[in-house]
């Protein structure tokens, strides 16, 4: 998109979006792309909290970890719109999977240590061909079948929870994937369309924002599987009135 203030980075060098550059201030191009980014680190950090303080597994405090490093490498791509900054949001996209996967699929894997294994390995292959090749539409497809690869089990998890505010969870997860997708493509393809209205809704922006409550509705209802497959007597209760999280009552060791 064209420049309005003079750039800070330089010349952009990462995938360019469909919101207009160094509108607010030379030192960050996209200015509502990195700004839309917060809501992610807010609940990831309020899921942190509550999975440190009610001593849930380790890979849930990894996983919220995860989440606002996504959401922190997005903001320096959008700012800078340079391409190392744009690997530091993309890789981190493929780790976040490939943790997803691992907490997806390992409660039922016989080999423990196995799984992380080829996993972790599986990851830094990854990291390494992506600096020297730098993918474009690999890394989309590649991207899309990590999540694909998900899908499965989440509607295993979801046929075998009872619980209703639970599968609410899995609900609005599935609803602002959804629709976070199609601000995304909407925003892609169209650019130049929407470029010519009055108001331009920016549609990566609210692919961002959606995306960051998709991944807490995501992690939440993976903790309620996970404490009901240990008999922690979960139940979804909600923050201020409605921010849900899971509460556990782990039962005492006699």
């Amino acid at each position: 998109m064209a420049d309005g203030l003079s750039s800070f980075w330089g010349p952009v060098t990462s995938t360019d979006w469909c919101e207009k550059n160094y509108v607010y201030s030379s030192y960050i191009a996209e200015f509502l792309n990195t700004l839309s980014n917060v809501p992610c680190i807010l609940l990831a950090l309020f899921g942190l909290i509550n999975a440190l303080r009610q001593r849930f597994e380790k890979r849930f405090s990894v996983l919220h970890i995860s989440n606002m490093i996504l959401a922190i490498g997005s903001m320096l791509y959008h700012a800078t719109l340079q391409h190392m900054q744009q690997q530091g949001d993309e890789t981190p996209m493929v780790w976040e999977m490939l943790l997803y996967i691992y907490i997806l699929y390992s409660p039922d894997w016989h080999y423990k240590s196995t799984m992380p294994t080829f996993l972790f390995l599986y990851g830094a292959a990854f990291a390494v061909a992506h600096a020297l090749f730098r993918f474009g539409i690999g890394f989309k497809v590649h991207y899309a079948v990590l999540c694909l690869l998900c899908i499965p089990r989440m509607y295993k998890y979801y046929i075998h929870t009872t619980d209703v505010s639970a599968k609410r969870l899995a609900k609005l997860y599935l609803a602002t994937i959804t629709v976070g997708s199609l601000c995304w493509l909407c925003d892609r393809l169209f650019c130049e369309k929407i470029s010519l209205w009055y108001f331009n809704p920016q549609g990566h922006a609210l692919w961002h924002t959606f995306m960051g409550f998709n991944s807490y509705f995501a992690n939440t209802f993976l903790m309620f599987c996970r404490a009901q497959q240990r008999g922690w007597n979960p139940k979804v209760v909600h923050a201020m009135g409605w921010l849900p999280y899971v509460k556990i009552d782990k039962p005492k060791v006699q």
